[in-house]
């Protein structure tokens, strides 16, 4: 009887102490109530020694994995000795309160002792319950109605449906005994030996761990705490800004300002080059308010936006019309707003004789600006120092026809606070430093104008520049 189990495969659990064992039959001793199994598995860990003997009082419970000439179904018997293996048959079937004691027997399920009674050979088994055409052979073809209806097709009908049902299905999966199976300290303890011989880092405790692995977005040098104040000024303005990136930019007044222009001129940066300068970073920002590469295609030529440009005669007003030609040059179309005066200064001069050139349109008359809503204004009329332009008829009129177009207005290099703004702006955009600018200047732009850094230091102002990889960037009041 103990015989017939020999070269079957099964797992020995002989509790938390020494474990799960598992492995193919090699001997039983009835007499001495021991059990031999032959290449044993410890835990999941081959064993070094070929051939392990249990005695009955230290199994807990043995399972067959796989019981010798079977069909290599997995059966449970949670008894160390002596025990029957019930054999699952057909509901109603005499034979289902049958206890088979043979392994042969009990390996078989009812369909193949089914097949056997109808001439099958002993050798077919199937390796799916359920029986696809796709795994027939050439020859065989699917049965036809008026095919053979006896014989032939009862068989056919038993090899796809014959067989009973699998045993394994009504046996819960063992998730503690499985996970014995694994060993987490042994693993654990051969990854950190390999990492101290790569010399890599040591896993240490949760607390002072250092991740070995880190996200996409992580940087692996350890980088120096963030400085949020990298601007210091000697007299700060009364108004701070901060940028998007936390970064604090404090105001400064119009006579700091306007020393460090004059410092960054004496070393090379002239009048001209700042114009160009601020009309690139004022057209990029002008460009990207009327709708960026989403307007600007070859499909939309027929839809050109139209921006009114409002312009007096200083250097603001240089600057506005340097803009205007690099919005000329975008296929923006420009009405450019400058009254007629005797005597203009150079720079007003040599910049509205290059807007001449792109084929924007140049009005004195508020009379010639379009009375329909334009798509943007860009308010050039104030000037921090003459303020008296204020009283002028042009400049009362050109701003009212700001404030009835209902377009929305952008103000290039606005005054401080206190000169007031007869226009009001939805932005502003100020050179190098902001100036502490009044609520009616609207959400607050900076843009670069190129001043290196030694030029501020000369005025002792610590710099360190805000904008990153942009000429033009936001401002928030801090």
């Amino acid at each position: 009887m103990a015989t017939d189990w020999l070269g079957s495969l099964v797992s020995l659990n002989c509790g938390p102490t020494l474990g799960v064992y598992q492995g193919e039959v090699s001997s039983v001793d009835q007499s001495s109530q021991t059990i031999s199994l032959r290449q044993p598995f410890h835990n999941g860990v081959k064993c070094p020694v070929p051939e392990v003997t249990f005695s009955a009082i230290d199994i807990k419970e043995l399972k067959i994995l796989d019981i010798r000439n079977g069909n290599a179904r997995t059966t449970s018997n949670t008894a160390a000795k002596g025990s029957t293996v019930p054999v699952a048959v057909p509901k109603g079937d005499p034979r289902s309160v049958e206890k088979v004691n043979s392994p042969q027997q009990c390996s078989k399920s009812y369909g193949e002792r089914h097949l056997d009674a109808l001439g099958q050979p002993k050798g077919f088994r199937r390796r799916h319950n359920s029986w696809s055409s796709t795994s027939r052979g050439a020859n065989q073809a699917t049965p036809k109605k008026n095919g053979v209806k006896n014989g032939q097709m009862k068989n056919r009908d038993d090899e796809c449906f014959g067989d009973g049902m699998d045993e394994g299905l009504d046996t819960d999966f063992d998730f503690e005994g499985n996970l014995a199976l694994f060993d987490k300290a042994a693993v654990f303890s051969e990854i950190d030996t390999t990492e101290r011989r790569n010399g890599a880092r040591s896993r240490g405790t949760p607390q002072d761990q250092t991740p070995s692995r880190y996200r996409h977005d992580e940087n692996i040098l350890e980088a120096k705490p963030i400085v949020y104040r990298q601007i210091i000024v000697p007299q700060p303005g009364p108004k701070e800004y901060c940028t998007d990136s936390g970064l604090v930019v404090p105001s400064i007044s119009y006579e700091l300002h306007k020393r460090l222009l004059s410092v960054a001129e004496r070393y090379g940066l002239t009048l001209e080059r700042r114009l160009e300068m601020t009309g690139v970073c004022a057209s990029q920002m002008t460009l990207t308010l009327l709708g960026g590469p989403n307007r600007f295609t070859p499909k939309n030529l027929h839809q050109r936006p139209t921006v009114a440009l409002l312009c007096g005669p200083h250097v603001q007003g240089a600057q506005g019309i340097s803009c205007g030609r690099h919005l000329a040059n975008h296929e923006v179309e420009v009405i450019l707003f400058l009254p007629n005066f005797v005597k203009m200064l150079d720079s007003v001069t040599s910049e509205l004789t290059l807007f001449n050139k792109t084929g924007g349109k140049q009005v004195s008359s508020i009379k010639d600006l379009p009375d329909t809503p334009v798509d943007l204004i860009i308010n050039c009329l104030d000037c921090h120092e003459n303020t008296f332009l204020m009283d002028q008829p042009w400049y009362r009129a050109a701003a009212d026809w700001a404030n009835q177009n209902r377009a929305p207005v952008l103000s290039l290099d606005p005054p401080v606070s206190g000169q007031g703004h007869a226009v009001e702006a939805k932005w502003s955009l100020s050179l190098c430093l902001p100036l502490p600018l009044a609520e009616g200047a609207g959400r607050v732009y900076l843009c670069d104008i190129g001043i290196p850094r030694q030029v501020f230091q000369e005025l002792g102002i610590k710099y360190l520049s805000p904008f990153g990889c942009k000429f033009v960037i936001p401002l928030h009041s801090a």
